[in-house]
Order: C-alpha cells, then sequence, then structure tokens
C-alpha cells in the first residue's frame, strides 16, 4: 500500500452558535486542507497511470469540486440553529451561505469532507487521513483507522 496526499486551501467564514468565546462572532479562516489517499500503485505498461495510485487531478478533481469550489467565500452556519435567520439575511444581500446540519467547527468540517469525498475516490483507492488547517497553528485531523 502507498499513500498520497494532495493539498489544497480555501477561505470560508463560518459562525458558532451559543459558543462562549471570541469566535461566537463570524469570522473568516485560510484553511488548508491535506487529503490523503491510499491504494496499490498500478502495474500495467499500457496503463496511462501506470506507476501511480491515483492521479492527483483526479483527487483534485473531487476536492475541488465537493468542497473547494463549494466552501470557498461562503460563510459556514449551522442551519439548525437560530443562525438560519442570519444566514437568510446575509443571503438576501448577495452573500453566499452555506446551511450545515452540524456546528461548523473544524472537527465537525473534517466529518462533513470525508462523507463528501469518501465515496467519489476511483475503485481500490481509500481515504486514510485529512488534516484541516484552521490557523497556521491548530489543525484538526481524521484517520480511516480511528473511524472504521
Amino acid at each position: 500500500m502507498i499513500r498520497i496526499t494532495k493539498i489544497f486551501t480555501f477561505e470560508t467564514a463560518h459562525v458558532l452558535y451559543n459558543y462562549d468565546g471570541k469566535c461566537k462572532n463570524m469570522h473568516g479562516h485560510s484553511y488548508k486542507l491535506f487529503v490523503t489517499v491510499k491504494g496499490k500503485p498500478v502495474n500495467d505498461l499500457e496503463n496511462p497511470k501506470n506507476g501511480m495510485v491515483v492521479d492527483f487531478g483526479d483527487i483534485k478533481s473531487i476536492v475541488k469540486s465537493e468542497i473547494v469550489d463549494v466552501w470557498d467565500h461562503a460563510v459556514l452556519i449551522n442551519g439548525l440553529s437560530p443562525h438560519r435567520e442570519l444566514g437568510e439575511d446575509l443571503e438576501g444581500k448577495g452573500h453566499k451561505v452555506i446551511y450545515c446540519t452540524f456546528q461548523p467547527t473544524c472537527e465537525n468540517m473534517l466529518y462533513a469532507i470525508v462523507a463528501k469525498i469518501k465515496s467519489k475516490l476511483p475503485e481500490g483507492i481509500s481515504l486514510a487521513y485529512l488534516k484541516l488547517h484552521e490557523t497556521e497553528n491548530s489543525y484538526g485531523e481524521w484517520f480511516a483507522e480511528d473511524n472504521q
């Protein structure tokens, strides 16, 4: 088994309902997402992907369409909380709002990323690891072996 990693960046704001610190106010982050998949490299001289676990471009396409293009420059709001009204007001003023069914913390964003990309991976390739930096010094991690 070989693991390969592709790194993505996106800008997203969030607001945490009922939080008891400064982050209760809407604010944004420059997120950095590490996506690690694992599989066996193709061993077929006639296959254009010979020697690869998966083409980095395929990983890029999945993560870009499922996460980056959706969340970039958007505001993530817990749509099950009273903040839904805030989101509707922002939408009415032309802002891009994503209503989550969870509190949009780094930890819960990782679970959402898993749910969005895991099933889109090519056959024989599995999601092994995610790391999501919310700031330069703060990040969350998801390991497949912890979630089986």
